[in-house]
């Protein structure tokens, strides 16, 4: 890696020793960056992408937050239960998802799902997820935006957070021991630094050396606590290097930069170099979740002053710079990618529930003989299609709607 990339031997590319900055602050010192404010890139840090990978990451970006934009709307019609946007956060899931080979892991927190889309997971499978229906792979067995899929190596998280960071490393010496070239990916957000499970898998990463380069997603807030309640460290960043673990600050709205940066954290894993530890700094434009009201804790003008961040705008202000993009095309994009998140939600929506034998599935690799006797009577028993049991344990035949 470039020696600006990355703390190897000097300190670590952060601010001065002050105060952890307020949000609205947009805190620059130490950014490693591509984009220029008239859209043009910085050759001294520029990846040089060609063309139709800088037209697929835009094309992915985009995707990502038309789902997440139809999935709120869904939430709030009671369609689904919950829903997680990583609206503003963009970059570093979909940059990463381009850095991947096929044998490497994910482990993510809440924002990093679209990794899976970017590394060809379908999207019928993906938006069944949110349902929890017979489309879903995880089959129903997980809450909505809890996505994973085994097809794109990416592990299922849960809610508490930190815990698949010691997992990302497990998996890195696993890989180190069987000595084969897979890299992990494992990400946190800016409140997970706080929990043990953060320090733990930075200490083991440092220490054993595995393939790993760890994310933390600074989006600010943690749900209603802002990063400058969250440490007293001036970075984020300056964790890693208390642990002996290379680490970076990259400015986590300028796709560009977080590609090179995690691009050449991977390589420096594969090779043998060691993990990594990036703090991407973003800023979540969204609510934490479908369950939380932002405007509680947190003021508008800071949310506008991010908003000119905005990293699909900065994105598509490069593209234009290069003649790679119009408005015909933007318009013909838009148009396209909301033609195909409808189609997949209206044939995922009329999904129904899993089998209910799918209860045994996943479980053992052989199924115990009582459990085996279960299941064939579940089998036995299957509702007629159409038909339901009632409280009281009957099976009722299908209902006619009134008026047909």
């Amino acid at each position: 890696m470039h020696d600006h990339d990355v703390e190897a031997r000097g300190p670590v590319m952060e601010a001065p020793a002050t105060p952890a900055p307020h949000a609205a602050e947009a805190p620059d010192l130490g950014l490693l960056r591509v984009f220029r404010d008239d859209g043009s890139a910085d050759p001294a840090t520029d990846p040089g992408l060609p063309p139709h990978v800088l037209l697929r990451a835009y094309r992915e970006m985009k995707r990502v937050r038309l789902i997440d934009t139809r999935m709120m709307l869904l939430q709030r019609q009671g369609r689904i239960h919950f829903a997680g946007e990583c609206r503003g956060q963009e970059a570093t899931p979909i940059a990463t998802g381009l850095v991947l080979e096929r044998e490497d892991w994910v482990f993510p927190a809440l924002r990093e799902s679209a990794i899976m889309l970017v590394r060809g997971f379908p999207l019928k499978s993906y938006i069944a997820q949110y349902f929890g229906n017979a489309g879903d792979v995880l089959k129903g067995r997980q809450m909505p935006s809890h996505m994973s899929g085994r097809a794109v190596n990416q592990v299922a998280w849960s809610s508490c957070m930190a815990t698949q960071l010691p997992h990302a490393v497990g998996a890195a010496w696993a890989a180190k021991m069987r000595k084969d070239r897979s890299v992990v990916l494992g990400f946190v957000g800016d409140g997970g630094t706080s929990e043990p499970d953060f320090h733990n898998a930075l200490n083991f990463a440092g220490v054993f050396k595995v393939p790993c380069v760890l994310v933390c997603q600074n989006n600010h807030w943690a749900i209603s606590v802002p990063a400058g309640k969250q440490t007293a460290s001036p970075t984020f960043a300056v964790k890693g290097r208390a642990y002996g673990v290379p680490s970076v600050r990259v400015d986590g709205n300028d796709v560009l930069a977080v590609y090179r940066v995690v691009s050449d954290a991977v390589a420096r894993a594969r090779s043998g170099g060691g993990p990594t530890f990036i703090e991407s700094v973003t800023y979540r434009m969204g609510a934490h979740s479908s369950s939380d009201d932002p405007t509680r804790y947190r003021a508008q003008e800071e949310v506008d002053t991010w908003a000119q961040r905005d990293p699909i705008v900065r994105l598509r202000r490069h593209l234009v710079h290069r003649g790679l993009l119009d408005e015909a095309e933007e318009a013909a994009l838009e148009d396209g990618l909301m033609a195909e998140i409808s189609a997949a939600i209206q044939e995922v929506e009329a999904l129904g529930p899993p089998a209910r034998e799918t209860l045994f599935d996943d479980v053992y690799a052989e199924l115990p003989w009582h459990l085996a006797e279960q299941r064939a009577e579940v089998l036995a028993n299957r509702p007629h299609p159409g038909s339901f049991v009632n409280d009281g344990g009957v099976r009722e035949p299908p209902q006619t709607p009134p008026g047909r």
